[in-house]
């Protein structure tokens, strides 16, 4: 499934080259805010920490452009990290989202679509994470973006909808295994570049 979905992604990528005008391929990057399950009750402690939950992400993109619609695949490295009682939970994984988009008004564009996410790590400071319940999980992006010329600016809501849990146990060796959810839920903001 997961080399279906590369190979997917990258044949996308290779149309999108030999489209029309609006489509193309590009890179990106950015910043993350990220708080894995718990976004909304965190936002308190983001405002008093602001650097504490922030991550990044660098990757590709391809666009192919039908009038004012487009479709958008990406493949992104992202790395993310959650407080959780003063203890970071950083999580690296490869996101696929693919993306149908609408241009509004002269540079604004909306896009939502599924995203596909590969973990491939998961740590937490002082703690060894037995396990993590899903590798490859599904969630949705939803977003808005400004292009001018071959420069791009977005900002998205990203949720994962498989429940996801990572069980770890505390290095000092006391109590039991524990459970937190690994599943996305953050607000990303990226620049764009196409080629």
């Amino acid at each position: 499934m997961k080399k279906t979905l590369l190979t997917a992604v990258f044949a996308l990528l290779s149309i999108t080259a030999f489209s029309q005008k609006k489509s193309g391929i590009g890179i990106k990057g950015g910043l993350n805010y990220s708080a894995n399950g718990d976004y909304f009750e965190s936002i308190g402690d983001a405002a008093r920490e602001p650097d504490r939950n922030v991550g990044y992400h660098l990757g590709l993109f391809g666009q192919l452009a039908i009038s004012r619609l487009y479709i958008r695949p990406e493949l992104i490295y992202s790395k993310t990290k959650s407080d959780y009682q003063g203890d970071k939970f950083d999580i690296s994984k490869i996101d696929a989202p693919i993306l149908l988009g609408a241009r509004i008004i002269g540079p604004l564009h909306l896009f939502a679509g599924p995203a596909f996410q590969y973990i491939l790590d998961t740590e937490f400071e002082g703690i060894t994470i037995d396990s993590i319940e899903n590798d490859f999980t599904i969630g949705a992006n939803i977003g808005a973006g400004l292009d001018f010329g071959r420069f791009g600016v977005d900002i998205r809501y990203e949720r994962g909808f498989t429940e996801n849990e990572a069980t770890f146990v505390s290095t000092n060796g006391l109590g039991g295994p524990s459970r937190i959810d690994a599943r996305p839920d953050q607000l990303i903001v990226s620049l764009s570049l196409k080629l």
